[in-house]
């Protein structure tokens, strides 16, 4: 089965941002190598999405329904959802990604 995968606005953001910090901080060329190659990852998960590990942040709070996969040190948080995979959070996994979860996923 393939799985259609989507961006939340959050996620879409969470692009952009990423593009311009290292555009700004590294280069254009890098910025878009990084881009590329997490897009790749999230099309992937057309796939197979239960692939993914747990966050440990949200199973340290009982939440089993989010995985992640990687472009070390970036992380994908997603959800498989009927035949859809919902992308959320798309970070450097070098962030405060406990508070970064808790206000994107859980409305904290």
């Amino acid at each position: 089965m393939r799985y259609e995968v989507l961006l939340t606005a959050g996620a879409e953001k969470d692009l952009e941002d990423l593009y311009a910090h290292i555009a700004e901080h590294d280069s254009p060329d890098s910025a878009k190598h990084v881009l590329d190659k997490l897009m790749a990852v999230a099309a992937s998960l057309a796939s197979f999405p239960e692939r993914g590990s747990y966050p440990r942040e949200l199973l340290a709070l009982g939440i089993h329904e989010y995985h992640q996969s990687f472009f070390k040190p970036y992380r994908i948080i997603y959800r498989a959802v009927g035949k859809q995979v919902i992308v959320y959070v798309i970070a450097d996994g070098r962030r405060d990604m406990q508070g970064l979860l808790e206000r994107r996923l859980l409305g904290a």
